[in-house]
């Protein structure tokens, strides 16, 4: 899993804004203001990238792969962590995380924020 291609796919998701947190040496994205992403690394300086999932989706994929576990230092029921330095999980997969974990946080905008992040896909 490449840093440099998740990077670009998830400034590819309409609205998404970057910024890089200093205190937690993380690379976040945001949808309205709300982060949906998160690359940084864990206690050990293990790579990771933090994900929203739906809960019941999350469990289930923490019992199908060994790299992916509860969020770190996040919910751990709404949030996984990917180790990004595994081959179990394909990148198809992850783009697949990337897109619901965006997806979860737009629907939870307002209504006037999700029209005006519509308004961009224009």
């Amino acid at each position: 899993m490449n840093k440099e291609t998740i990077h670009a796919y998830c400034l590819k998701l309409h609205g998404t804004t970057y910024d890089y947190k200093e205190e937690w040496q993380a690379d976040r994205y945001h949808i309205g203001g709300k982060m949906y992403g998160m690359m940084g690394g864990d206690a050990t300086g293990r790579p990771v990238l933090t994900l929203k999932c739906e809960p019941i989706r999350a469990e289930e994929l923490r019992e199908a792969y060994e790299g992916i576990i509860p969020g770190y230092y996040m919910n751990k029921t709404h949030w996984n962590s990917i180790y990004m330095d595994v081959d179990d999980v394909p990148m198809d997969l992850v783009e697949n995380l990337i897109q619901h974990s965006y997806e979860l946080v737009l629907g939870k905008l307002t209504k006037k924020a999700q029209q005006e992040i519509h308004l961009l896909k224009k």
